[in-house]
């Protein structure tokens, strides 16, 4: 008798769920479909940021090679094109080899350069803010207090490993400029930060006993 309910009871469990998938094989059948679907987009997908970031690559290597005296504002516009793409890789390589070069003498056109990448580009997060330090730096010699106090306040104001960078630039920007009580501050500023930079901390201590000690 068991064995008969045994029986019964797994051929109603086999008829169910014959019947489900025979109510639901549309379903079923669309939602493979829209499964497969997203496979082969998400893998196509991949493969197309693969190869751009190869053509990336092989542009930004190719334009590098070529470069000469002669090519220099071939080189500026090519290079311009890839920060323009925005790649997390090249687009900041791409202008710092402008930089390093003297290729755009235009510092605004410069300081928009820096903003695609601060402002429009996905980089990690301490890259990002690495690249804003340079901006300042970029600026330093030219910018007014309260501009290059403004580029610098987001690492200022953070955690970021550059924050101690950020406080020695405004440190010497002051010092420079004979402005001695604000420059302490900022070096004061380095010594009493837990993570500071220990190269930039040995650096704060010299200014300050060399040359701010009273």
């Amino acid at each position: 008798m068991d064995e008969d309910l045994s029986i019964i009871n797994t051929n109603t469990r086999n008829e169910k769920i014959k019947n489900f998938f025979v109510n639901n094989k549309n379903k079923i059948i669309s939602g493979i479909i829209i499964l497969i679907i997203i496979i082969v987009g998400v893998f196509s997908y991949d493969k197309y940021l693969i190869n751009k970031k190869k053509d990336i690559s092989d542009s930004y290597n190719s334009i590098i090679i070529d470069y000469s005296e002669k090519t220099k504002e071939k080189t500026a516009s090519s290079l311009i094109e890839i920060i323009n793409k925005k790649d997390p890789t090249y687009s900041p390589l791409s202008l710092y080899f402008i930089i390093d070069n003297n290729l755009i003498s235009d510092q605004s056109k410069i300081n928009s350069l820096f903003d695609i990448l601060i402002n429009d580009t996905s980089l990690d997060s301490e890259i990002n803010n690495l690249i804003i330090y340079k901006k300042a730096l970029f600026n330093a010699d030219n910018a007014q207090e309260g501009d290059l106090l403004n580029m610098l306040n987001p690492l200022i104001n953070s955690k970021s490993v550059w924050k101690s960078h950020s406080l020695y630039l405004m440190a010497e920007y002051f010092y420079a400029n004979n402005q001695n009580q604000k420059a302490k501050e900022f070096f004061n500023q380095i010594i009493a930060l837990e993570n500071s930079n220990p190269d930039i901390r040995l650096q704060a201590e010299r200014r300050l006993n060399r040359d701010l000690s009273e």
